[in-house]
């Protein structure tokens, strides 16, 4: 085998009491797709971070291509051919494909040619499956083009190192299917690809090499053709997983209804998508799936029925009510519970501490005196964290310092925690490793049973296939589709995710 690209060794990085990395020892070679997992907080963030100049170790080394370096900047990483597709793409929706990656090489001259960047573009594009055009702009591209524009960009500023950060989370079907075989492109001409997940089926669909982390150290690894998904998830967690009952087969009965949008209607406010002809029913005991891509009008929708969102035309009823007008204090003392795609932003205040957040929306419920009942507070939600089977987490540092999937442990659980009418859940296992993500569908799942009504907002169709009694397609802030459980199959949905011609011919 040849030298590896990039030499990771005693790789050490400590965030006050926390150790996010502790003597990470790790290998890229060319010509490999190496898949990283862990469990939440095992380190893998932290791990990119480093290789990519965002922050700086606290011991250990890199080398590249055998010599030694030390990236302070992700403009540095690019000059050692070091590139990053982040979760969320950095790109201008404004600007042309060709100008978004002219305003990302190094190389460009003071003076450039459009027509020299633009057949560059279509030269590497035709190479690797990466073909989107030059001219058309940012913001009229679906998702999977947009990841194409941020794999060109690195190809063109000359990385060799690709790290992908949870690339499929955005992507429908056909489309990871796709980045797949740009992953055998690249490989085949000796790039290195770092591919961090959660989903076992991608990893084993793609892998060569597999490295576990756990508790911030190298728990193992595998090569592909040595690994089982159990193995894996018993190096993940230091134990195998516990044997669930087999999910519901058939058809269930809902109740009445809970949630009833008729003929819903909402504007666009600036870049966000409206929303148009909406009909849609939650009934007690009932999960009401929606597939989308990023940009559908996902947001839009739980902004809506939350109140966060004026209707615009039609009707929203809640238990029977007219709730169209209702305030967003209203409708969550009614007993709507809401877990918004992006936790951080609008599900918690980052400068209090954990325990102030646990304390939010909980209305008046813990209120004692012109204080709060702490004690009774914190006792009912390490009762919700033991249901999901979540560690508890430091209640006393503020919510920033946690991980991605430890910020959305502590969102799930406030608002679980005291059995809602109605739940609004917008990507709930997002972040979350395979343990954690089971737990939170369990915990739907008993829900149901006990009478809520769900309306499960996902990315994952197999998380979809699993919890959905019927399943709605969102697509440009309308319903594309709507499917009985086990009426429906993946790429099928996914083109109407899409709104390819595929779907149109279906």
């Amino acid at each position: 085998m040849a030298d590896p690209l990039i030499e990771i060794r005693g790789l050490t990085k400590r965030y006050g009491p926390v150790l996010a990395n502790d003597g990470i020892d790790l290998d890229l070679y060319g010509g490999e797709v190496h898949a990283l997992l862990g469990e939440n907080g095992a380190g893998k963030s932290t791990l990119s971070k480093l290789l990519y100049g965002f922050t700086r170790p606290d011991a250990g080394w890199i080398h590249c291509d055998g010599r030694p370096v030390a990236p302070r900047t992700p403009a540095e990483a690019r000059a050692l051919g070091i590139g990053m597709v982040f979760q969320n793409f950095m790109l201008i929706p404004a600007l042309s494909v060709l100008e978004n990656i002219a305003l990302f090489l190094p190389d460009l001259p003071a003076v450039v040619r459009p027509r020299d960047l633009e057949r560059r573009i279509r030269e590497v594009g035709a190479r690797f499956g990466l073909q989107v055009d030059p001219a058309a702009p940012v913001r009229q591209l679906s998702v999977g083009d947009r990841q194409k524009v941020e794999i060109l960009k690195l190809l063109l500023a000359r990385a060799r190192v690709l790290i992908f950060d949870e690339p499929t989370k955005v992507l429908a079907p056909h489309e990871v299917t796709g980045l797949f075989e740009v992953f055998r492109a690249l490989r085949a001409e000796g790039y290195a690809i770092l591919f961090i997940t959660h989903k076992l089926p991608e990893v084993m669909a793609c892998a060569d090499r597999i490295t576990v982390l756990r508790q911030g150290r190298v728990a193992g690894g595998f090569d592909s053709g040595q690994a089982d998904p159990a193995a894996l998830v018993a190096m993940m967690f230091g134990e195998p997983l516990a044997e669930r009952p087999a999910p519901e087969a058939g058809a269930r009965i809902p109740g009445k209804p809970i949630l009833e949008l008729r003929g819903a209607a909402a504007p666009a406010a600036g870049s966000e998508t409206a929303l148009r002809d909406l009909d849609l029913a939650v009934a007690e005991g009932e999960i009401v799936g929606v597939a989308g891509v990023s940009g559908s009008g996902q947001k839009e929708l739980g902004d809506l029925i939350l109140g966060l969102r004026p209707l615009g035309a039609g009707s929203k009823r809640f238990q029977g009510e007219d709730a169209s007008r209702w305030s967003i204090a209203r409708m969550r003392a009614a007993g709507t519970a809401f877990v918004p795609e992006d936790p951080l932003a609008m599900a918690a205040v980052p400068g209090l501490s954990v325990r102030e957040n646990l304390a939010l929306g909980t209305g008046r419920r813990y209120h004692k005196g012109p204080g709060m009942d702490w004690p009774a507070l914190e006792s009912a939600m390490a009762g919700s964290f033991a249901a999901m089977d979540f560690p508890v987490p430091r209640l006393d540092p503020p919510i920033a310092a946690l991980s991605g999937g430890n910020l959305q442990r502590v969102v799930l659980a406030r608002e679980l925690a005291h059995a809602p009418r109605l739940i609004i859940a917008l990507y709930p296992t997002r972040g979350l490793d395979v343990r954690s993500a089971r737990a939170v569908r369990d915990l739907l799942g008993r829900a149901r049973a006990a009478g809520s009504g769900v309306l499960l907002i996902s990315e994952d169709l197999d998380e979809l296939a699993e919890l959905s009694d019927r399943l709605l397609v969102l697509y440009a802030g309308r319903i594309a589709g709507e499917f009985a459980r086990g009426a429906w199959q993946a790429e099928q949905v996914g083109h109407l995710m899409t709104g390819s011609e595929a779907a149109r011919h279906a």
